[in-house]
């Protein structure tokens, strides 16, 4: 009779109690840094620069005195050349016509030398005039570099003066002369463009701005990420009223969530590399980082509310952890309810380019949370229920998108860079590429066309 109650009490207390499951956990990989492979993406950024704004540069850099002869010993001349007015640029011919307005003092020494006697006499004269000069436009290590020669000069008047019965022009004189300074002038111009228009202290001041990351979704915390490796430039040509250079940046762009990432610009590893061409389309892959802390809260949301029943026995999921085992990522449900405990699922992160969110394909327990499940719960183990829990196991990844083209369309909508440096361009639909996994994040790799133009208006 005794063990009669005793057995009845333990049948009771069985039947009354919550049935806890305990599960052999899949342990994760060895811990490694976050470190994942990323395919480079190319912005193409062709630079227009206004021949009007290297005009004004030009004029600010070249003043006074372009030339000065004075010895008059030598061949009976001395000069002096000024810049007389600002100086003006043309496009002509593919070439860059240069227009520089000029005056000259002249000293003509006439007369001889007999017995160590000097019978000279000296006459000055003031001349204006306008060079004008042909420039070949090509880049060469950041800077603008031009061959400039000099192809008319026009002088405004022809005095003339009278020496003995003979009437000598003076322009007849100098233009002989102009074989000394000629060079000067060339090389004048040449030198005043090329310390006018260097592109380095610009190009690397704009790409140390885009690189600094950019807060793309404050609710979920992500960022983009921009780190250039390698700029590309073509030789630059004349149209009408700019100078036009293909430019294009190597880089590696990112999108991070969590905290503020730090930018991994390095100006001094920039290098700017000559090319015949580069792409008109921008073909930017951004990565989307999920780390799986992130992921998680994001999955327990899910679970939230949610009770998975058969029959009168009901469980909630209480809390999700993930974490990556063998290529695949480990779904951990923390249960309570009719049973109380772990269960873990495996499968391959996946993701749905219609609703935009990683899943998990292929879902289903691990081995020995089956084998326990059809021991103690075989109602939980039924594919129903599996399925449904396979439905929350998942997290959109759209916002991160979202904002991530909206960060980019901003910098494309007439951002400027920095005074004078303007972007503008378009951006298509974010495309899905691959996911990659590791210890500590699934990665999104996402491709983003479009195209991208860059305006100096204003050059500084």
């Amino acid at each position: 009779m005794k063990n009669l109650v005793w057995l009845l009490a333990v049948v009771l207390t069985a039947c009354s109690s919550v049935k806890k499951i305990e599960s052999l956990k899949p342990e994760p990989d060895d811990a490694a840094p976050l470190i994942y492979d990323t395919e480079p993406s190319f912005l193409n950024m062709p630079v227009e620069i206004s021949i009007q704004d290297i005009e004004n540069q030009i004029n600010k850099t070249l003043n006074g005195v372009i030339y000065e002869d004075k010895d008059i010993t030598d061949d009976d001349i001395k000069l002096t050349v000024w810049k007389q007015a600002p100086i003006q640029l043309r496009s002509e011919g593919g070439k860059m016509k240069v227009i520089l307005p000029l005056k000259a003092k002249i000293f003509y020494r006439y007369g001889t030398s007999k017995l160590g006697i000097d019978l000279y006499d000296t006459r000055e004269f003031d001349l204006n005039g306008v060079v004008s000069l042909l420039s070949e436009v090509n880049l060469l290590n950041w800077k603008l570099q031009t061959k400039t020669r000099i192809s008319d000069l026009d002088w405004k008047e022809s005095p003339s003066m009278t020496i003995g019965s003979k009437v000598v022009s003076i322009t007849y004189l100098v233009d002989p002369a102009i074989k000394y300074f000629k060079g000067k002038i060339e090389k004048n111009i040449d030198d005043a463009i090329k310390k006018t228009v260097d592109f380095k202290p610009q190009v690397l001041d704009a790409l140390a701005k885009m690189s600094e990351p950019s807060l793309a979704s404050e609710t979920y915390q992500s960022w983009v990420r921009f780190t250039p490796i390698e700029v590309y430039a073509t030789d630059a040509t004349i149209g009408k009223s700019t100078l036009v250079m293909d430019m294009g940046v190597k880089c590696k762009i990112e999108t991070l969530v969590g905290a503020k990432p730090k930018s991994l610009f390095n100006r001094d590893a920039v290098v700017l590399k000559a090319v015949k061409s580069v792409p008109h389309a921008v073909n930017a892959k951004v990565i989307a980082v999920s780390t799986y802390a992130d992921a998680e809260a994001i999955i327990t949301k899910n679970f939230a509310g949610q009770e998975f029943a058969s029959g009168s026995r009901k469980v909630k999921v209480e809390q999700v952890k993930l974490w990556h085992k063998s290529g695949k990522i480990v779904v951990a449900l923390t249960l309570s309810g009719s049973l109380n405990g772990d269960i873990y699922l495996s499968g391959f992160p996946a993701y749905n380019a219609q609703t935009k969110e990683i899943y998990f394909d292929n879902l289903d327990y691990v081995l020995d949370t089956k084998s326990t499940l059809i021991k103690a719960a075989n109602w939980l183990a039924s594919g129903t229920i599996l399925k449904k829990m396979q439905q929350a196991c998942r997290y959109s990844i759209a916002p991160n998108l979202e904002e991530g083209k909206k960060q980019l369309q901003r910098y494309t909508s007439n951002y400027s860079v920095m005074p004078g440096v303007f972007v503008n361009g378009t951006m298509n639909d974010v495309v899905f590429d691959k996911i990659q996994v590791n210890n500590k994040a699934i990665l999104a790799f996402l491709e983003v066309s479009g195209k991208v133009t860059v305006k100096v208006d204003g050059f500084k």
